[in-house]
């Protein structure tokens, strides 16, 4: 899993690692660096604008047809999208230029943003706080469509295959349901939207009010993939190959960047 939930609050855990590591930043920083405690202050927020701006602008500039559909999108801060290359080259260059004057104090600078960029790489390989795709394969799970008829999921693996838990009352889960059914008209790749704990009426009355019309929306009233899938909250986006294994799961809104990889790059 690559989000972990606070009450009604769902964490992304790549964020919660850099949240460590700009902690072990500030720390080591703070007793080490010998800055003033407000040169120290414009320097540590300096650092994280810069590379908060580097990573996002190089992750737009990685995946420019993405966001040319909808450049708007690259000022979705909350959403996922940040280049950690492109982020630490900023903050290099903002420690270069803020610490020009006080040569030790720049390198050392320099060599801290290092050691907690390699901090961060190294929480995000090992996941410590992740326990990985519950689910491995589509699961054995059949579930009814909006016309009452029966779909087992495992029927579906002949060709890619997205599976995404929503509900009408989430609004991440409203705002990725255009990318959705953009994918859904691809070849090789079929979009399942499982609405998860709410009644026909409310699912046919969204679907129909936004012109929204998937081959493959189904009903989960139980929530029964959502327990399968242990996922800590809505939406839940999964990808299966065309033989039904399981390849990526994300929690949280979807970006067309990222949605775009995980079509595009299989």
């Amino acid at each position: 899993m690559d989000a972990i939930a606070l009450g009604p609050v769902l964490i992304p855990l790549p964020r919660l690692y850099a949240f460590f590591a700009a902690l072990f930043l500030l720390a080591a920083s703070a007793f080490l660096l010998g800055l003033p405690r407000g040169r120290h202050a414009r320097w540590f927020n300096g650092l994280l604008l810069a590379w908060l701006i580097g990573a996002r602008l190089g992750h737009g500039l990685m995946n420019l047809d993405a966001y040319a559909e909808a450049p708007l999108d690259i000022f979705k801060l909350w959403q996922p999208g940040y280049h950690g290359l492109w982020g630490l080259l900023a903050a290099l260059g903002w420690t270069a230029w803020s610490l020009r004057d006080r040569l030790g104090a720049m390198l050392g600078g320099m060599g801290l943003v290092l050691g907690a960029s390699l901090l961060w790489l190294t929480l995000v390989t090992l996941a410590p706080l992740s326990d990985g795709m519950a689910l491995r394969e589509l699961p054995d799970l059949a579930l009814e469509n909006l016309e009452g008829e029966e779909i087992n999921l495992q029927s579906l693996s002949d060709e890619r295959v997205v599976v995404n838990l929503w509900a009408t009352w989430c609004p991440p889960c409203l705002r990725e349901m255009p990318l959705l059914a953009e994918a859904d008209a691809r070849e090789g790749v079929t979009v399942v939207i499982v609405n998860q704990g709410e009644e026909l009426l409310q699912v046919v009355r969204y679907l129909d009010e936004q012109g929204l019309d998937f081959d493959h929306a189904l009903l989960d009233p139980r929530q029964r993939l959502m327990v399968l899938a242990e996922s800590p909250g809505l939406p839940t986006t999964l990808l299966f190959d065309d033989e039904g294994r399981a390849l990526e799961q994300h929690v949280g809104e979807l970006t067309r960047a990222q949605l775009s990889t995980w079509l595009d790059d299989r």
